[in-house]
């Protein structure tokens, strides 16, 4: 990888693995959304896709995610501005947003425990969408965003 690329490139000159390289490894991407068709607005769950590995807030099958989850969240340079959802502390919308890495983030800190230690992942209350009957989903509702077009 380049050295400090998301300083000195945009995200659509990433190389594959310089792209994954951002994900700061919280999981909150993988957690079940839900948009309301009336207002727009995006209720967030603290249930998690069922092949989120929620200790290592990372995807258990990543490279079949598709396959296994066709609904999976599909996160590109070309899409981003589409995903307003994501977290402030989110790596992609950061540098999306031409705002620096937090100090935590993996690639400054050399320390992939610390985004659990600093609280931001969903490590602490995450649930796998395998645990929980989706008839009782909005009993999990953690977050109401509001979505504005």
């Amino acid at each position: 990888m380049r050295e400090r690329f998301w300083e000195r490139f945009p995200l659509e000159e990433l190389s594959g693995e310089e792209w994954e390289a951002l994900c700061d490894g919280c999981g909150q991407c993988c957690l079940l959304k839900f948009q309301d068709a009336d207002t727009g607005d995006l209720a967030v769950l603290n249930v998690a896709c069922e092949l989120l590995d929620t200790h290592s807030c990372r995807c258990s099958d990543y490279e079949h995610r598709f396959e296994k989850v066709p609904d999976c969240t599909r996160l590109t340079p070309a899409l981003i501005d589409e995903f307003r959802w994501l977290p402030h502390s989110c790596a992609y919308r950061r540098v999306a947003e031409g705002r620096k890495l937090a100090r935590w983030h993996p690639l400054l800190s050399g320390d992939p425990e610390r985004v659990h230690r600093k609280g931001v992942s969903v490590r602490s209350f995450a649930v796998s969408s395998r645990e929980v009957d989706p008839a009782h989903y909005e009993d999990h509702i953690i977050a109401v965003i509001p979505i504005d077009d």
